[in-house]
């Protein structure tokens, strides 16, 4: 951390990610991994439903239902993700130490490289149906922009989660045992 105060947002902010109350949720690798696969699947989940509310004709109100109830889990996952990382991206700059830094660098890096690769998937994917049809198609260009600037968005909290490493155990303990406190 860098000698600038840290104000009462970034000491609460600290705190809430340094808890380790939920340790059994993001504990081992296999934990983390099904933590973001969760949060990969109900990003996709969500994304599906809005894209069927944008392009069904009626009023699918059960959509918006469906939405509402996912979006719960989808937080968890995201708090589970985000503390797992200890708020590598959730912490403002000055609060991360020297190796936690590069760490982000590290992440954010990766994941704009991945999402750049996506976006140039979805541009050839609209040229080649485009192209087939005859026409660009675009009832569906709106709504897979949007699903790859969501990616975008949440692309370096999947990395952070696939990237974050087991915390030591304590005391020479073996890792369950250190759990079971």
């Amino acid at each position: 951390m860098t000698t600038t105060r840290l104000t009462r947002y970034d000491r609460s902010m600290l705190r809430l990610m340094n808890d380790r109350r939920g340790a059994a949720w993001y504990a081992t690798a296999t934990r983390r991994r099904t933590a973001v696969g969760a949060h990969v699947t109900l990003t996709v989940a969500l994304g599906g439903l809005m894209t069927h509310l944008f392009l069904a004709e009626g009023e699918p109100l059960w959509t918006v239902a469906v939405t509402a109830v996912l979006l719960l889990p989808w937080m968890v996952a995201t708090g589970v993700i985000n503390i797992a990382t200890r708020g590598l991206l959730e912490l403002r700059e000055h609060v991360l130490d020297e190796r936690q830094s590069a760490e982000r660098s590290r992440v954010l890096a990766r994941s704009h490289r991945a999402t750049t690769l996506l976006l140039a998937a979805a541009a050839v994917a609209l040229l080649i149906a485009g192209g087939l049809d005859g026409d660009a198609p675009k009832a569906y260009a709106a709504p897979l922009l949007i699903a790859v600037l969501v990616v975008h968005w949440v692309m370096p909290l999947w990395v952070a989660g696939l990237r974050a490493q087991d915390e030591p155990a304590e005391d020479g303990l073996p890792e369950a045992e250190a759990l079971e406190r």
